[in-house]
């Protein structure tokens, strides 16, 4: 065989091995039933056509390549952020699997999540002694000081109820009376992982304000001066939350954040195994009820957050995944208003540094044209941008987007003459985002990982923005909100451009007239 002890060949060498291509080639002959290559060839080529593009976005029953993940995604991505918490989902093993090789692979950090076991018995019976004995457990094993549970589409479609079976095992002695048991009912089959986050947030708040599952009484508010801050569902949270921090105490404000997963996800190698590390303490999550206002970065994350905490007495304020001048601005100018400060001079000199840095490279992005596809605050915030820096968002797609997401998306288009012929896709998933890249192409693509099939397929170039990103390393460390979220933002798009331009213009005394050293 290729591959000796004396000399080992990785896999981008190994199955290009004669061996490996003969046994790849009858593996084709034998089993996959091939087609004729000349109607591969033309099905491949009558795929990219406008006629083909109308039958694929008349579709109704099936989604291929959903730009999106299930709701308790989003559960388990809330339940990390606090203090000692470990995230329960009712529900199969092989979902619990799901989740944290998801988040490990993007975060390239150990995501703890334990599961109730339900299989066959529980589809049938209900899953209540799953929950009594998975609660023991997880309380003995593990030491929590909360456990936050959610549910996958198998507890749902069976009907059980997370309220009543938290309060029989707790009769049953699986934890303390007094233990914190959060819950969310997050069925996988609709919504999606911001869908998740945002009744699992809803859940904590809840509990702890509202004294739900019998283990804390309902608090009575005492209005303070402080900010409680929901970054939502987000990919660059370890980045984004330590630049938020900083902004928050470079104004010198008051301020908790609600599900901080900076530190879990961003853990130290000393030597030390930290099964869990910093995260919004239990008393700074019950004292959020006294807050001044309550600011989230992800409207479309908290849909259903928000107007608890409004009920509570609290202004509630939510953005778009401010990434733009604009969008920070007004982002900054909030806090200072609900806070009563100044805006500090060190956050306007950043401002100015990011203001030069886009008129510094406005000539290499001015007039590009841009295909967006992810969740929908970000979708909203990278075209607000773009924008800004006088490319053309043309198309902007978002699977769990909706109507409104849609109506204010087109508002954006509307208000920017680079806007004008720009178009959002609300609901389309991936196979829809490459028929358009085929018939309305664009010079660059923003979007996840998997959106390097479509740059091969359709050749567009990818830049890597997102949710999740497994085939690189570490962004999740660098901020994309704010002023310097901002430069980062404005960093990765001219670093594809140029290398895109140098790829194309590098063959000697042909086409690298534009081969340049200075740009």
């Amino acid at each position: 065989m290729t591959q000796n002890a004396d000399h080992v060949l990785d896999h981008f060498d190994l199955f290009r091995g004669p061996e490996y291509q003969e046994m790849l080639a009858n593996k084709r002959k034998m089993f996959e039933n091939q087609r004729d290559p000349a109607e591969v060839e033309r099905v491949r080529e009558w795929v990219k056509t406008e006629e083909y593009q109308k039958l694929n976005f008349a579709r109704e029953a099936l989604t291929v390549n959903p730009a999106k993940a299930c709701q308790p995604l989003g559960a388990v991505f809330v339940a990390v952020g606090f203090e000692k918490t470990i995230p329960f989902v009712h529900g199969s093993q092989g979902c619990v699997a799901y989740y944290r090789s998801h988040f490990s692979r993007h975060f390239k950090e150990p995501t703890s999540c334990v599961s109730s076991s339900m299989t066959e018995d529980a589809a049938v019976f209900g899953g209540l002694n799953n929950m009594i004995d998975g609660l023991a457990n997880t309380y003995n094993m593990y030491k929590p000081a909360m456990i936050a549970v959610s549910t996958t589409c198998m507890a749902e479609v069976i009907g059980d109820d997370l309220n009543a079976f938290i309060k029989t095992s707790k009769e049953k002695g699986s934890v303390p009376e007094d233990f914190n048991v959060t819950f969310a009912h997050t069925p996988a089959f609709v919504g999606s992982h911001i869908t998740g986050y945002d009744n699992a947030m809803k859940g904590v708040i809840s509990h702890f304000w509202d004294g739900k599952a019998g283990t804390v009484e309902k608090l009575e508010r005492t209005p303070n001066n402080s900010i409680n801050f929901l970054g939502g569902f987000d990919g660059y949270v370890v980045g984004n939350l330590r630049e938020i921090k900083r902004i928050f105490s470079t104004m010198g404000v008051e301020y908790t954040i609600l599900g901080d997963q900076s530190d879990v996800w961003d853990t130290p190698t000393d030597g030390e195994y930290r099964m869990y590390d910093g995260g919004t303490t239990l008393e700074q999550a019950a004292n959020a009820i006294n807050a001044k206002a309550t600011i989230s970065m992800q409207e479309y994350c908290t849909e259903k957050t928000l107007p608890l905490i409004k009920d509570h007495g609290q202004e509630v304020v939510a953005f778009n995944h401010p990434i733009s001048v604009k969008a920070t601005d007004n982002f900054i100018m909030t806090i200072a208003r609900i806070a009563g400060v100044e805006i500090p001079e060190e956050l306007a000199k950043e401002r100015g540094r990011l203001v030069d840095a886009i008129a510094d490279s406005s000539a290499h992005i001015h007039g590009k044209k841009f295909a967006i596809y992810g969740d929908p605050d970000l979708c909203y915030g990278l075209a607000e941008f773009l924008l800004e820096l006088g490319a053309e968002p043309t198309t902007v797609l978002a699977t769990n987007g909706g109507k409104a997401w849609e109506k204010k998306m087109q508002a954006l288009f509307d208000s920017s003459p680079f806007g004008k012929n720009c178009k959002v896709y609300p609901g389309k998933d991936l196979w829809h985002m490459r028929s358009l890249l085929f018939t309305d192409p664009v010079d660059f693509l923003i979007g996840n990982t998997y959106g390097k099939y479509l740059e091969r397929d359709t050749g567009t170039p990818l830049i890597r923005i997102g949710f999740p990103i497994f085939d690189r390393h570490h962004k999740h460390r660098y901020p994309v909100w704010g002023y310097q979220g901002g430069m980062n933002v404005l960093v990765t798009i001219l670093d594809k451009i140029f290398d895109t331009i140098d790829a194309s213009t590098n063959i000697p005394a042909k086409t690298d007239y534009s081969f340049d050293i200075i740009r």
